[in-house]
C-alpha cells in the first residue's frame, strides 16, 4: 500500500509517498481501506514535533479518514467487511489502509459522500463537545468565535447557527468574515482592525457574549475573556496563534465565568458512547442539510505535502481532503 510518511521532523516539504506491506487487523481491531482523509492544522504541528502528540518516528499525518471495512480482528462486534466507516485515529490515516480500535469508528451512512464523511470527525466533532458537552450552550445565547475562517472556527459558526444561537465571527481580514457570514454569522468583527473586547461589549449591548470558542490564543485570549458576560463560558480549544496565553484570574473571579478545557481527543477516549451520539447527531445534521461542510480542495494523495503547506500558510477556508 502507499503512505505518506514523515521520516525526520520538519516542514511538509520532507514528507515522502513510499510503498508499505499492508497492515493486518489484531484483536479488536479494524482494518479499513481508506477512501478519503482530511487534514488539520495540527497536521503542520505534529510533522514539526511541536503537537502534544509526538508519535515515533516514522508515522504518517492525517488523524481522520472515511473508507470500507476489510478484514476485522476477533471480539470486533459493531464492525463487518464491507461496512462503511468514519474513523479518528490521532496520526495515521495519510496511507490507503489504516488499522483502527473498534471504538475509533462510526458507521457512515449511504447518502453522504466519502469526501464528506472524512473531515468530519475533528472540527465538528470537537466543536459540538465543546457547545453540548462543555459549555451547555442553550438556544438564544450569544456566542463570539475567534478564527472564525478556519477548520474549527467555521465548524463553531455553524453549529451554534444550528443550536440557536446569534454568532459574531471574529477573524482577521474582511473576505474571512464575508466567508463567517455566509455560514451563518450575523455580526461580525476584525480583530485586525477594531479592538476585540470593546466590539464585543458593543455588540452586546455592554453586556458582554455568554460563550466564547477560542481556537486562537495569543493576545486576543484575554480581550476576549474581558468581553465575557457574567457567568459566561470561555473555551479553551487551541492556540493557532502559536502563543499560551496566561490569563489573570482575578478577572475569572469578577466576572463569576468559567474557563474550561476543551480535549476532545481525550474526551472520546473517555466517553466512547459519547463520542458516538454526538457523531451521530452531526451526520443526521448532513442528512438534513442543515450541516453542510465545506471542501477547500481535494488533492490526490501524491500532493499531501502541498495540502498541509497550504493549511500551514493560512490559505485554506473549511477543509482539506486527500484522496488515496
Amino acid at each position: 500500500m502507499k503512505a505518506v510518511l514523515c521520516r525526520t521532523l520538519g516542514p511538509a516539504s520532507g514528507l515522502t509517498l513510499e510503498t508499505l506491506d499492508e497492515p493486518a487487523p489484531g484483536p479488536g481491531e479494524v482494518k479499513v481501506r481508506v477512501k478519503a482523509f482530511a487534514l488539520n492544522f495540527f497536521d503542520t504541528l505534529i510533522i514539526e514535533g511541536r503537537y502534544q502528540i509526538r508519535p515515533e518516528l516514522p508515522f504518517s499525518p492525517g488523524a481522520e479518514f472515511s473508507g470500507i471495512v476489510e478484514t476485522i480482528g476477533e471480539d470486533v462486534e459493531r464492525f463487518r467487511p464491507g461496512d462503511k466507516v468514519i474513523g479518528y485515529i490521532r496520526f495515521g490515516a495519510a496511507r490507503e489502509a489504516v488499522i483502527a480500535v473498534e471504538d475509533d469508528l462510526v458507521p457512515m451512512p449511504d447518502d453522504i459522500s466519502f469526501e464528506a464523511a472524512a473531515g468530519l470527525s475533528v472540527t465538528y466533532g470537537t466543536t459540538l463537545h465543546a457547545f453540548r458537552d462543555r459549555a451547555g450552550l442553550q438556544e438564544g445565547e450569544t456566542v463570539a468565535v475567534l478564527g472564525a475562517s478556519g477548520g474549527v472556527g467555521q465548524a463553531a459558526v455553524e453549529i451554534a447557527t444550528i443550536m440557536g444561537a446569534r454568532v459574531i465571527a471574529c477573524a482577521s481580514s474582511q473576505d474571512k468574515l464575508a466567508f463567517a457570514r455566509s455560514l451563518g454569522a450575523v455580526e461580525t468583527i476584525n480583530y485586525e482592525t477594531e479592538p476585540l473586547k470593546d466590539r464585543l461589549k458593543a455588540l452586546t449591548s455592554g453586556m458582554g457574549v455568554d460563550v466564547v470558542y477560542d481556537p486562537v490564543g495569543g493576545d486576543l485570549a484575554e480581550q476576549a475573556l474581558r468581553a465575557t458576560a457574567w457567568e459566561g463560558r470561555y473555551l479553551v480549544v487551541g492556540f493557532a496563534a502559536g502563543q499560551i496565553p496566561k490569563i489573570p484570574l482575578n478577572l475569572v473571579m469578577l466576572k463569576g465565568c468559567d474557563i474550561r478545557g476543551v480535549f476532545w481527543g481525550e474526551a472520546i477516549i473517555r466517553d466512547p458512547e459519547g463520542h458516538w451520539a454526538n457523531m451521530a447527531q452531526i451526520l443526521d445534521w448532513v442528512r438534513q442539510g442543515k450541516l453542510k461542510p465545506h471542501v477547500h480542495a481535494v488533492y490526490p494523495m501524491e500532493r499531501t505535502a502541498e495540502a498541509i503547506q497550504e493549511i500551514a500558510d493560512r490559505k485554506v477556508r473549511g477543509k482539506i481532503i486527500v484522496k488515496p
